[in-house]
Formats: C-alpha cells, structure tokens, sequence
C-alpha cells in the first residue's frame, strides 16, 4: 500500500525531476521512489562501515573462538 509523503523542495530540483522524468519516459514518483531507497541503502551502509571500522580495533584484544569455546566446555 502507497502513502503520501509530503515534503518542501526547491523549485529547481523540482524542474530538474520533472525534465529528466520525462526525457527518460519515468514516472516522478517512481524516480524519487528509487533515489529515496538508493540514498537509504547509501546511508546504512555507511553505517555499517563505521561500525566495522570500530569493531576491527576490537579485534587484537578479541579471545580466540576455539579458546573460548574450551572454557565454556569447562
């Protein structure tokens, strides 16, 4: 099910939507659809770069698994 979603946008990226939609036979709401999605995924997997870079610094202080597992066995 589609919502509206209603935002503020300069006039001139509205025109610019509106002329590149219709150049290349899109729907507009379909293209904003999809940049809105592209820009998400951008954004989380900056996210998850970070959190990785931060994990790696962990990483040298990190028990080994197989040590690990042994003292659970215990």
């Amino acid at each position: 099910m589609k919502n509206v979603f209603s935002i503020k946008i300069e006039r001139s990226l509205i025109k610019m939507i509106k002329d590149f939609c219709e150049t290349h036979g899109l729907k507009q709401g379909f293209f904003v659809e999809k940049a809105l999605r592209k820009q998400l995924e951008r954004e989380e997997m900056i996210e998850d770069i970070i959190e990785i870079k931060q994990l790696r610094a962990q990483e040298k202080t990190a028990a080994d698994f197989s040590e690990y597992l042994k003292k659970r066995k215990a």
